[in-house]
């Protein structure tokens, strides 16, 4: 049902009120802060814009590839992020070192790069670094809170304003100064919300890079940096959260312990870049059978530590030889010199977690297993005896 009674001049009052703060709220929005009513702006034809973009996007991909395959370097994320970051100047830590390193030997290796992103890591990622990231992350969040708080009660202000001076609107006398002090309290409370916007948009910005930052610090602080490979310490927690899982779904689980044979050999034959190399063949065939309750990681040196859930040991041991007997198999050549390599081995040695106390005795009993594989005669694999519960 639609009222059609004449209105009064209050609410003719408060009708008028309500269509001049519309307009003048919607003039606010349309011009910018900084521009005059007569400004227009200066645009660039945008095919103009992305061919430039397109260009200099080229161009940057070209030298990249040039750089790379200059110094002969492995076409890895590292090597790229490295050339990206000397030849854009985008991290001038890594701009210094490369420059550093040409003009004494003027040229760089796969390895002098892994070193050095890993150097760069390792003095971004301490204790101290981290403490200091978590009191941002706490600060950024108790000043993100007082903004909210503040925004409420700005908001809660302008409410009991509001009421009070929309009273006086039936009084017709009062209407005009009523009317210029809302128009007042309306403009304030836009412009404190602006405030407060960009506070706390610029406190999201910051959220975001603190995130990215102790994501970044987690990755290093679990991963190997040569492999790519989970480290000990996250093997750990791994190994510890999936035998819970394991003893809750009543499933089998093993570990193994696999280290390469005579690799100190390669390393002094065929130096360390090439024994780096290695190991990151080596890594990349014991990931092959990696997937969700496969979990393989870089124990230290030239050691692998592999988790197996659902598998029982003498399964695990099948999956282990089968990686053994492909590695035994491969004919590798040493990149520097182009000579064939010494045949390259592993042995190994596997336990089932759940006939010992606890995994970390598991743990030490697939290590014993790998020793009496390595005395009798490596590229091996044995099966650890069940110690009685």
């Amino acid at each position: 049902m639609r009222d059609t009674a004449t209105h009064s001049p209050a609410i003719a009052v408060q009708a008028g009120l309500t269509d001049r703060i519309a307009r003048w709220a919607s003039r606010l929005g349309v011009k910018g802060e900084d521009e005059g009513e007569d400004a227009a702006p200066v645009r660039t034809p945008p095919g103009q814009t992305f061919s430039r973009e397109v260009d200099r996007r080229r161009q940057l991909y070209q030298d990249i590839g040039s750089f790379l395959f200059a110094h002969d370097l492995d076409l890895t994320p590292l090597n790229f992020g490295v050339a990206h970051d000397y030849l854009t100047g985008n991290d001038h830590g890594i701009e210094k070192a490369v420059a550093a390193v040409l003009a004494e030997r003027g040229k760089i290796t796969n390895g002098w790069v892994e070193s050095v992103v890993a150097s760069a890591t390792n003095k971004d990622v301490t204790p101290e670094s981290l403490h200091e990231m978590l009191e941002k992350v706490e600060e950024n969040l108790s000043q993100f809170t007082g903004l909210v708080d503040e925004s409420r009660n700005s908001a809660k202000d302008y409410g009991v304003a509001l009421q009070e001076q929309v009273r006086d609107l039936s009084d017709e006398a009062k209407a005009e100064p009523v009317l210029a002090k809302l128009i007042s309290l309306t403009r304030s409370m836009v412009e404190k919300t602006r405030l407060v916007e960009n506070q706390m948009r610029d406190s999201a910005k910051q959220t975001r890079a603190l995130q990215q930052s102790l994501e970044s610090a987690r990755r290093a602080a679990e991963q190997d940096h040569l492999t790519g490979l989970p480290n000990r310490r996250a093997f750990e927690t791994t190994l510890a959260a999936e035998t819970l899982a394991a003893q809750a779904a009543n499933e089998p689980i093993s570990v193994a312990f696999c280290d390469i044979d005579h690799f100190k050999v390669v390393n002094d034959t065929h130096g360390h870049e090439t024994g780096d190399r290695v190991l990151k063949f080596v890594s990349g065939l014991l990931a092959k059978v990696s997937n969700d309750k496969c979990h393989v990681a870089r124990h230290g040196g030239e050691e692998f530590v592999m988790l197996f859930r659902g598998k029982t040991a003498a399964e695990a041991c099948a999956m282990v030889d089968a990686a053994r007997a492909d590695l035994a198999t491969r004919s590798l050549v040493n990149r520097s010199t182009g000579t064939r390599m010494e045949r390259v081995t592993f042995s190994a040695g596997v336990a089932n977690v759940l006939a010992y106390e606890d995994p970390r005795a598991a743990l030490k009993a697939a290590d014993r297993a790998l020793y009496l594989a390595k005395e009798h005669g490596r590229n091996r694999v044995y099966l650890a005896a069940e110690a009685p519960l």
